[in-house]
């Protein structure tokens, strides 16, 4: 790939960070159109049916849907592999990127994350406290006793870094904008994993972006991000009024 690639979606959603994060990895250059799904015009619309992000944009070739596009990554420039050679591992590795995107989508993004920021901000709607609660309190506590016993006294889920790796400090990144701290004494393995993850280079560039624009309403993000350098498109799809996707949420 000599061109960038183009990445339509916000710093700020773990399924965007996980493909930044695998172009970052690869080497692979990329521009952003850093939108919020849910300001995107009918442009965005005819190529995310489901009003979705990511969308990548490679020549001609659109793909939706964050696996997809990391395994299009992956079979596009194979090294570093980011999917491990054993076809039992790998299998695993994609099991946990599938729980990821899943089940700790469901809790930290719409349960957590939506709740507490976007509903509120940008749809002028009251939290569900409750649904809020559960979250931090029983589903995301579940979650982390599933992934505790799995994960390493040191080094990556497969040796090497891989997309288990990436798909699951994704979203655990999300939770801490919600002030959520993993417990080191309840899942000490799970907290030193993910703490070596974050201090990946790939993650620490990409936070610079994120920490920038957590403040930010999301009308003024382009702007603050195009301030500090992040490397924009020369066009948004991102101008239209707020209005959700297809999609279920609480």
């Amino acid at each position: 790939m000599n061109r960038p690639v183009r990445i339509i979606g916000n710093y700020l959603s773990p399924y965007v960070r996980k493909v930044l994060v695998c172009l970052q990895l690869k080497g692979i250059d990329y521009e952003i159109d850093p939108i919020a799904p849910f300001v995107g015009d009918e442009r965005f619309s005819q190529i995310s049916p489901l009003r979705r992000i990511p969308v990548l944009i490679d020549g001609d070739l659109a793909l939706n849907d964050s696996s997809v596009i990391c395994q299009y990554l992956e079979d596009r420039q194979p090294q570093p592999a980011l999917y491990p050679a054993d076809i039992a591992a790998r299998a695993r590795a994609r099991w946990l990127e599938e729980y990821a995107d899943s089940l700790l989508g469901d809790v930290i993004v719409w349960r957590m994350f939506y709740q507490v920021g976007v509903k509120r901000l940008l749809f002028n709607e009251a939290t569900n406290e409750e649904v809020v609660r559960k979250a931090r309190e029983e589903e995301l506590p579940a979650a982390l006793d599933y992934l505790e016993p799995q994960m390493p006294e040191s080094g990556f889920l497969f040796g090497d870094v891989s997309i288990a790796d990436v798909a699951i400090a994704c979203f655990l990144r999300n939770a801490a904008f919600v002030r959520y701290q993993i417990d080191a004494q309840r899942w000490p393995h799970t907290a030193q994993w993910l703490q070596r993850t974050l201090q990946l280079p790939a993650f620490q560039s990409l936070a610079v972006y994120e920490n920038h624009m957590l403040r930010v309403p999301v009308q003024q993000q382009r702007q603050a991000l195009a301030a500090i350098g992040a490397p924009l498109t020369a066009d948004t799809l991102g101008n239209a009024a707020p209005r959700r996707g297809v999609m279920r949420l609480e």
